[in-house]
């Protein structure tokens, strides 16, 4: 019991909590997406996204415009402003090129491309955040994936996902990129949250990802939006249900890359297909598979055992490594009547006569030469040379 309620395992158990909200959330959008599109007819990938990015903006950048220092909009604006246009114009077309996807391949391409955006966070955090894995990382990542193979298996058992693709491989393609540029924006996210705060990234991301979306929208969409029947609650309930969960899902994912990573965000949220298909089978008439209940349970496992180890970034390990030797010597205990030196009275007559620096100067002398000689055997003339009137007189015992 101990085991699990250590600090340890809350925070794997927090985030594997935080995860499944996220996913949920995840699923909401495409069931509500799925509704605007079979249900509905209703094509507006770009529109769907619109309200979130507005949201975002209302809320995170009016708070960031209101901060006072460098902290605040127009300092953040000069310094990094065009990185943060970046990252939201990657956002905006993942939500495209992902939700327009479904227009033409079929379910089970989605539900086993999107995955690749896993391998793109790993690429892009060794290179881009120099994170370093492990062993158990991998594992993690690979039992997580194991239910990826479940889901796929299980609509292909049932001639599920065998619809009839329009163009499968545009609609393939169209995946790979969404896949990958959420890559992107969730290494980016977790950059920006780490190194600067959550307040920056949602107000600098609804700022720039209000403008590009409008624009996007006023391009591609205009026609659509025009033959919308807005007098039918079904289909702006639908709406408002894609945007609320949406601008959630936003709201939580920095708490969870706070703890956490981009990498463990996507493999939690892979668990969105189960809970896709729960709404499925009530909503849509889905047949349940035993291969989906298989699917979620390798992915919680997943997520947990990548969860039980944070992933070494390279900067730290480097500066730790750079340490060691310090750490050593404030850790290593001594006695200073071993030893002759400064801060001995024993040995030096004119202690009484050195001010108080003077005698810790002498004493933290001791203390790391005596570090220094617990990793190296030295001959007695290279440490008098070293620490100048510091003597072992048992340099074989240090």
């Amino acid at each position: 019991m101990t085991l699990f309620l250590s600090s340890t395992y809350r925070e794997v158990w927090k985030a594997i909590f935080l995860g499944q909200i996220v996913s949920f959330l995840l699923c909401g959008t495409g069931v509500s997406s799925q509704f605007l599109q079979s249900v509905y007819k209703i094509q507006i990938p770009t529109a769907q996204s619109f309200l979130n990015y507005v949201l975002l903006c209302t809320v995170f950048t009016t708070w960031l415009a209101c901060r006072a220092g460098d902290g605040g909009l127009i300092p953040v604006l000069r310094r990094r402003g065009w990185k943060y246009f970046l990252v939201a114009a990657a956002d905006v077309e993942a939500n495209y090129l992902m939700v327009k996807a479904y227009q033409y391949t079929t379910l089970t391409s989605v539900q086993l491309l999107d995955c690749f955006s896993i391998p793109t966070v790993l690429a892009l955090s060794w290179l881009a955040l120099k994170v370093r894995y492990k062993i158990v990382h991998i594992l993690g990542v690979g039992v997580a994936l194991l239910g990826v193979g479940c889901v796929v298996w299980a609509d292909a058992e049932k001639d599920k996902g065998n619809q009839i693709a329009s163009n499968r491989l545009l609609g393939d393609m169209l995946c790979l990129g969404g896949a990958s540029l959420i890559g992107v924006s969730n290494v980016a996210e977790e950059y920006a949250i780490k190194t600067y705060n959550k307040v920056e990234f949602l107000g600098m991301l609804g700022l720039f990802g209000s403008v590009v979306n409008g624009l996007q929208l006023a391009i591609l969409e205009r026609k659509e939006l025009a033959v919308i029947n807005w007098g039918k609650l079904e289909q702006v309930a639908a709406l408002l249900v894609f945007s609320t969960c949406l601008f959630l899902l936003y709201v939580i994912m920095p708490f969870l890359m706070k703890i956490t990573s981009a990498t463990a965000v996507n493999l939690s949220i892979l668990t969105s297909d189960f809970y896709s298909l729960l709404f499925g089978i009530y909503l849509l008439k889905y047949e349940f598979h035993w291969l989906y209940l298989l699917s979620f349970t390798f992915v919680i496992i997943g997520v947990a055992v990548y969860s039980t180890k944070p992933a070494p970034v390279l900067n730290e390990i480097r500066s730790l490594e750079a340490q060691g030797d310090l750490e050593m010597a404030l850790q290593t205990p001594y006695n200073t009547h071993i030893y002759k030196s400064a801060g001995s009275k024993k040995d030096n007559p004119r202690y009484d006569l050195n001010t108080e620096p003077d005698r810790t100067r002498g004493m933290t002398v001791v203390s790391i030469s005596h570090a220094v000689c617990v990793h190296a055997s030295q001959d007695s003339t290279q440490a008098e040379r070293r620490n100048g009137m510091t003597r072992f007189p048992y340099h074989t015992t240090c």
